[in-house]
């Protein structure tokens, strides 16, 4: 039986419907492009092939082999760092330049791993490389907000078979982001706690969706889930942001990340994923500048994996609502089983 549920995190409704399951061409095809290691502008060796790279966990010299984790500038980037950040307006219609700065990080020198081959220990240099870009790009003010993703696999969006991940500095904050920070300011006003850190607490006292419960980190697939097999991991404790994670904080992650990958991947194989951090702006403006104060009290900063196992169709698309034809209760029971462990 289908049921429209609501989700609290984006507050939209999302309608789980097992029956879509049997739907046929319901599947998604993955046709990433692969490209041979040796023309692999990602892999060790290849650095000539890309531009002079911002920052790289190293003890060697710039561009050269023996990087563990490497990040440059985005070939295709969607905005520039060396435009002005001024207000254009022509009647009603208005528009700033696309001020701000698009990074790829690779996330290792292996080709082949993605995030379940990875050792415990280069997640966590993956994790520093994105505090240290954090802590870097909002030293510029013009930055407001960071959004940091992966996309896997053509379905995903990728276009590039090494592993990396991308973070796109703006100017402004996304809409869904201001939404959310004015809902979650109205519950913290009237419950004196955040969204994330109730939603977290439910979850793991119900342990009907939890997959990761240990150290400082849960993970679950959230009740009003948008995918199959979504995946929400975040903080026990109030971390508004990743650059506040300590070392402790950081392996912990680590090994949560490791974990769900895992189990997803001994259920859905080599599957197309998008995986982003939900962090609070990095700088204050007109737009956000009234929630700042209170971040550190009723912000939990959140990682969401959303596998891209099923094809959208125009209902999502119209409505902005998701059809989820696999429920979480059953994805979560799937991905704890033995088999999955």
């Amino acid at each position: 039986m289908s049921e429209i549920r609501r989700d609290r995190f984006y507050n939209r409704y999302v309608l789980i419907a097992p029956e879509r399951l049997h739907r046929p061409d319901l599947h998604v095809n993955s046709n990433t492009h692969k490209i041979p290691k040796s023309r692999c502008p990602f892999c060790e060796g290849n650095e000539s092939l890309t531009p002079k790279e911002i920052f790289a966990l190293r003890d060697n010299s710039a561009d050269f082999v023996g990087w563990k984790t490497r990040v440059i500038p985005n070939f295709y980037k969607a905005v520039q760092i060396e435009l002005e950040d001024i207000s254009q307006r022509d009647g009603m219609f208005e528009h700033i330049p696309g001020v701000g700065a698009h990074e790829i990080l690779i996330d290792s020198v292996c080709h082949e791993c993605t995030m379940q081959k990875l050792e415990v220990a280069s997640i966590e240099n993956w994790l520093r490389t994105i505090i240290i870009r954090i802590e870097d790009l909002k030293k510029d003010k013009r930055l407001i907000y960071l959004s940091i993703f992966k996309n896997h696999g053509s379905s995903a969006g990728a276009t590039q078979e090494h592993p990396h991940t991308q973070i796109l500095a703006l100017p402004i904050t996304p809409q869904n982001e201001q939404s959310f920070l004015k809902h979650n300011m109205r519950y913290y006003r009237r419950h004196g706690r955040g969204k994330i850190e109730d939603m977290l607490y439910n979850e793991l006292l119900a342990q009907e969706r939890v997959l990761y419960d240990k150290g400082s980190f849960g993970a679950f697939c959230p009740y009003a889930s948008a995918y199959p097999f979504e995946v929400i991991i975040a903080p026990k404790k109030n971390i508004a942001s990743l650059e506040y994670c300590s070392r402790d904080d950081l392996s912990s992650l680590a090994d949560c990340i490791k974990v769900v990958f895992s189990k997803l991947h001994t259920q859905l194989g080599d599957f197309d994923y998008n995986l982003y951090f939900n962090i609070p702006p990095i700088n204050p403006n007109f737009e956000n500048e009234s929630y700042m104060s209170c971040l550190n009290k009723n912000y939990r900063f959140s990682i969401r994996i959303t596998p891209r196992i099923y094809s959208l169709g125009g209902f999502e698309i119209s409505t902005n609502m998701a059809i989820n034809p696999v429920s979480p209760e059953e994805c979560a029971a799937l991905l704890n089983s033995k088999d999955a462990k």
